[in-house]
């Protein structure tokens, strides 16, 4: 209990799937969260569900401005910044055949520019208050070939790339700031199942097949949070897979 007691941590994304299980998590081993998303009605509940010190702010992670404003909220309400979470992010289908120009854009605009902005001011607010923890959520996509999300594997790619940078120049800048970056195959989460026909999947269905990809939220939620706290103090520019062996299994 209170593995990361009296942390400030922003969840991007955080008010469905992998962010809102974040954001729960972190909270309840003693984080004081702040909570971003473009849903507003959601993000505020789950904010009113937590209670305490829990902040919900409207953002779009692709507008500079809205990062902003972010980092102000949260330094006016706690006076620093312990831990980042981007988890925000579109899934889009398409092949390199099949992914227009102006899609190809948007997504890499979301899942790459809004990852680069959050990491940037986040580094300046946390070198600020002696270090911290930036938990970038990348993909298996980012490590091995899925042909049916070509600009999704892309935006991916770049932030496994970009946080691989980030842990570097942290380090060599003596900041104590550890970056680190996610890699999940399936999360049953409402943006997989729209994929799915909206239809709802049981995890414990799933859970009974030993070579299931989908995994529950929460898994993932365990891993950032270990990350978050300081258990993971020496692990600084990882790719950590979450995918029950996927990638190396050859299927």
């Amino acid at each position: 209990m209170n593995r990361v007691q009296g942390k400030v941590c922003i969840v991007t994304g955080a008010a469905s799937g992998i962010g809102r299980e974040d954001a729960l998590l972190l909270a309840a081993e003693g984080a004081r969260v702040v909570l971003t998303d473009i849903n507003e009605d959601a993000g505020r509940a789950l904010a009113e569900q937590i209670g305490g010190d829990a902040l919900f702010i409207r953002h779009d992670i692709a507008s500079e401005s809205d990062w902003q404003r972010v980092m102000k909220a949260t330094l006016e309400r706690f006076g620093r910044l312990d831990v980042l979470v981007n988890n925000a992010a579109i899934l889009a289908v398409g092949s390199i055949e099949s992914t227009s120009l102006e899609l190809w854009r948007k997504v890499q605009t979301i899942n790459g520019d809004g990852y680069f902005l959050g990491c940037q001011y986040a580094v300046a607010a946390m070198k600020e208050s002696g270090g911290g923890s930036i938990i970038n959520m990348s993909s298996l996509a980012a490590l091995g070939g899925m042909p049916d999300f070509c600009a999704y594997s892309a935006s991916k790619g770049a932030v496994a790339a970009m946080t691989r940078s980030i842990a570097i120049h942290c380090k060599q800048q003596g900041y104590h700031i550890r970056c680190n970056s996610v890699h999940p195959d399936g999360v049953n989460t409402p943006m997989t199942q729209a994929l799915a026909g909206g239809q709802a999947l049981s995890q414990e269905l799933l859970e009974q097949d030993p070579k299931n990809r989908m995994c529950a939220p929460r898994d993932i939620a365990n891993l950032v949070l270990f990350l978050a706290s300081d258990e993971s103090r020496f692990i600084n520019g990882a790719e950590i897979r979450v995918d029950n062996a996927q990638l190396i299994s050859g299927i």
